[in-house]
């Protein structure tokens, strides 16, 4: 039975995609758990349990923040707290920001740091330096927090990061592990922030962009105690082969630490830690929940994988594709009209020069999985709305895809082969732009069949 055209099916993937990115948009979900009711600040957990300050018992209150989300998130904390508001200094990716009343925005490099994050790293740690045990300090925590936030630790530059950066990015590293090192070469990640604003109470919101959600990752947990160490970050060097790329200051600053010559990260425990709040404000799983309803309103029959895929990029699409065949082939997991969503943060590793991201390979590498399965529609997509070095935030294939581009002149294979997603589909028509979305959750793959 015929239900839906594919121009249809197409709008509604696309629909679904918004109503996820809808539901973290981190502006609404603070404004809904975050209340002040005569001077008693109070904050819901997703528990239905609250906590609760009183605000007569800070003398200032400072508002920080770093991420791709942290201005959307600063602009309800302004509305929330107004005037309340001692000073305010957020760091964000260039074009991520919005007008605020009480908080200076500075934009910054993302995923590669630069001088203005630095710069912006240094005046968020100066700032802290003058707090107070009587003094309150929200932070505020999302996706890109890392590369947006860098003070490197004494001997590093910022260029001897950024060189590194590159080649955990290329690697195939995830990010735990990218994290892992950037906290053990920072001055200010792995717990260090929280160190900075001792003995002030902090109160750090947080917006996932980590598989599982572990705190001490997000952003590289600035305000989390550290459970990894310098033998980590070193053994991950080593996993992939990196430690004769790296630059000689960062191989013997590791080295240092791994002998115990240089101060480890804050760890569990440390009175640093007494006075601080970390709580998760969105999730992944948030998102696909959204997605789900939205998808069961249209009429699909609705299955959420996980909001955990890792691994390769390619993998993961094959593994998607095997799915879709056996629906077409039994009816299983789920009957058609069937919906298959899935969340998470796989990883690419570079061997062409193209251009693209892991939701764009995704589709692309998927294209071919569907090719002819009429009819079946993939989407994938960053929630922060950015995939890669693109403008992207992913791209949307149908089982029409690959004979089109060929029909084109096209040779999918040797554009997947170098990388190159993002001109696949852009000659296709087919790339899911959105613009920024201040908002950043890791991805969502979208998968229907009529």
């Amino acid at each position: 039975m015929v239900r839906f055209t594919l121009e249809e099916m197409q709008k509604i993937a696309k629909a679904i995609f918004l109503k996820a990115i809808s539901a973290v948009d981190p502006y609404q979900r603070l404004k809904t758990i975050v209340h002040i009711d005569r001077n008693r600040l109070i904050i819901e957990g997703e528990d239905n349990s609250e906590k609760v300050f009183n605000l007569n018992d800070f003398d200032k209150v400072f508002l920080i923040g770093t991420g791709k989300a942290s201005s959307s998130m600063a602009r309800a904390i302004e509305e929330i707290f107004e005037d309340r508001i001692t000073k305010g200094l957020i760091t964000t990716k260039y074009g991520h920001g919005l007008p605020l009343k009480y908080t200076e925005i500075i934009e910054a490099g993302h995923p590669l740091p630069d001088e203005k994050g630095m710069e912006g790293a240094h005046m968020i740690k100066d700032l802290l330096k003058t707090t107070g045990p009587k003094d309150l300090v929200l932070f505020l925590i999302s996706g890109g927090g890392s590369s947006l936030l860098p003070i490197p630790s004494n001997g590093i530059t910022l260029e001897e990061k950024q060189g590194l950066t590159q080649l955990l990015l290329n690697c195939g590293a995830d990010i735990k592990e990218i994290n892992t090192i950037r906290k053990h070469i920072s001055q200010i990640k792995g717990g260090w922030l929280a160190r900075w604003a001792f003995p002030s109470t902090v109160i750090t919101f947080i917006l996932s962009d980590v598989v599982g959600d572990p705190l001490d990752s997000i952003a590289s947990g600035p305000t989390v105690a550290d459970p990894t160490t310098f033998h980590d970050a070193w053994e991950i060097l080593k996993k992939y082969h990196l430690l004769k790329e790296i630059a000689p200051s960062i191989h013997q600053h590791l080295m240092r630490g791994k002998e115990g010559k240089v101060e480890e990260t804050p760890k569990l425990g440390d009175p640093v830690f007494e006075k601080v709040h970390n709580l998760l404000v969105a999730s992944n799983i948030i998102a696909l929940s959204a997605a789900e309803k939205e998808a069961k309103s249209c009429g699909f029959n609705t299955l959420v994988l996980s909001s955990s895929i890792v691994g390769e990029t390619r993998e993961a699409a094959c593994f998607h594709g095997a799915l879709v065949r056996e629906v077409f082939a039994s009816g299983h997991p789920i009957p058609k009209p069937a919906c298959i969503l899935s969340g998470g943060e796989t990883t690419v590793t570079i061997k062409g020069g193209g251009k693209g991201g892991r939701n764009q390979e995704f589709v692309l590498s998927g294209a071919f999985e569907i090719n002819g399965m009429e009819k079946t529609v993939l989407l994938s997509g960053g929630t922060d709305g950015t995939d890669g070095l693109t403008d992207a935030a992913g791209a949307v294939a149908d089982h029409t895809t690959i004979t089109r581009a060929k029909e084109m002149g096209l040779n999918p294979m040797k554009y997947l082969e170098n990388n190159d997603s993002y001109h696949f589909f852009k000659k296709l028509g087919d790339l899911l732009i959105t613009g920024p979305t201040r908002t950043n959750v890791m991805d969502v793959r979208i998968i229907l069949i009529d």
